[in-house]
């Protein structure tokens, strides 16, 4: 699995101009799943989403996570992220999970975010999403399992 994280001061995401999902200050994680991920990487990408150091302690250095600073995480599937663009002018979906596999992981990996933190939101699978947010640094980071 791949997760392109934001830390962000606030973010959303919209379904035919409704809101579906928001937070203030946390992770705005967009998601990809391959053909092969399977639950044991969905649950290594929750562990890392939750205890990623990408917030700010004390000093100003990059010490806590989102359990520490009492985040939101908004997850919203991309399976763009999976693209292979290494060769030509036009991404390859060819590694990209299946959408019944694709719908399966990332449903997994949102029913354990919910278990493990009360703050999470969803975007919604396989629809046309508008997702708005104010990037906060900007700090980005590509995680994979």
């Amino acid at each position: 699995m791949r997760a392109l994280i934001q830390r962000v001061s606030q973010a959303s995401v919209s379904v035919e101009g409704e809101t579906v999902g928001g937070i203030g200050t946390g992770l705005l994680a967009l998601v990809g799943v391959t053909a092969t991920d399977d639950r044991a990487r969905a649950d290594r990408l929750l562990h890392k989403l939750l205890h990623y150091r990408v917030f700010a302690d004390d000093t100003g250095r990059m010490n806590r996570n989102l359990q520490q600073i009492d985040g939101g995480l908004l997850l919203v599937s991309q399976f763009t992220l999976v693209a292979a663009t290494d060769k030509g002018l036009r991404p390859s979906f060819s590694s990209a999970a299946p959408p019944a596999h694709g719908q399966a992981m990332f449903d997994y990996l949102v029913a354990q975010a919910l278990q493990a933190w009360p703050r999470v939101e969803t975007g919604r699978f396989g629809a046309e999403m508008q997702v708005a947010l104010i990037n906060d640094g900007p700090v980005t980071f590509m995680l994979e399992t």
